[in-house]
């Protein structure tokens, strides 16, 4: 069995005090591969050390939290430049993590929006899919991805909403992500889409350090919990482990075009 941890910042503490070790634990629960996502100038490089090492993949974007940092003129323009120097001279997997947030101070939508569209563009000019982050703007980045409807592919990530929402995002091309919030048993709308979304487009994440599990802490996630969303996946649609490891795990492959599962039949 093997399964793939779609977005965890490995960069980030406590996991960066020892990601060797972080690996090996996930390695332990068939936890085999993770994507790490950067959001900013910062996170981007601290991920030297990941870029090259086997079953680990990169993706770097410009978090809506930091629209406020980069708004018009040239910052803006700067900063797509030097994201796109980074995509275009690494081997990433994905442009992300970026998105649209209306729970937060610092930056409003008319500073988010801007970023976003500039990204989303860049995702369709280098070919990448996106990974997407949303709180309290589902409306309005369905109307940015209608933008780049049949352009844009990729993931909305940590997705706690109901199967209604979340089938209007895969008819925008996307596929979900789930993670920490379908372990809660009184999770009602994320464990209704658990039941519902169609599995083709389920994807497994812990986002790591940044959300729990039932009975864990956020700062206690780590890539090895992808087991246990799997398991509450398992348990909620009611197939076996296995048969939900091999099919987010080949959604994840495809949508971000990873290498094929050492020792796979090649047919």
């Amino acid at each position: 069995m093997n399964l793939i941890d779609t977005h965890c910042h490995l960069y980030m503490a406590p996991l960066d005090t020892d990601p060797a070790a972080v690996q090996a634990r996930a390695r332990d629960r068939d936890v085999t591969e993770i994507i790490i996502p950067a959001y900013d100038q910062a996170s981007w490089d601290l991920m030297t050390p990941y870029e090259a090492e086997p079953n680990l993949y990169t993706a770097y974007g410009i978090h809506p939290w930091l629209a406020h940092e980069c708004s018009g003129g040239e910052a803006f323009d700067e900063l797509l430049v030097a994201l796109r120097e980074r995509l275009e001279t690494t081997n990433p997997v994905a442009l992300g993590e970026i998105g649209l947030d209306t729970k937060i101070e610092t930056s409003g939508l008319e500073e988010q929006l801007p970023l976003l569209e500039a990204q989303l563009q860049l995702a369709v000019d280098l070919d990448l899919p996106v990974i997407l982050h949303c709180r309290g703007a589902f409306e309005e980045l369905l109307t940015a991805l209608e933008n780049h409807k049949g352009k844009i592919r990729g993931v909305l990530h940590a997705f706690s909403r109901g199967p209604d929402l979340g089938n209007r995002f895969i008819d925008a091309g996307l596929h979900i992500a789930l993670g920490g919030s379908i372990t809660r048993p009184t999770a009602k709308r994320p464990r209704k889409s658990a039941l519902r979304l169609p599995l083709e487009r389920i994807i497994l994440e812990t986002d790591a350090p940044s959300i729990g599990l039932h009975g864990v802490f956020p700062a206690e996630a780590e890539p090895a919990h992808v087991a246990d969303v799997a398991v509450a996946l398992a348990e909620i649609r009611d197939r076996s482990v296995g048969h939900i490891a091999n099919v987010t795990s080949a959604n994840a492959r495809e949508l971000f075009n990873l290498p094929a599962e050492e020792g796979a039949d090649p047919a």
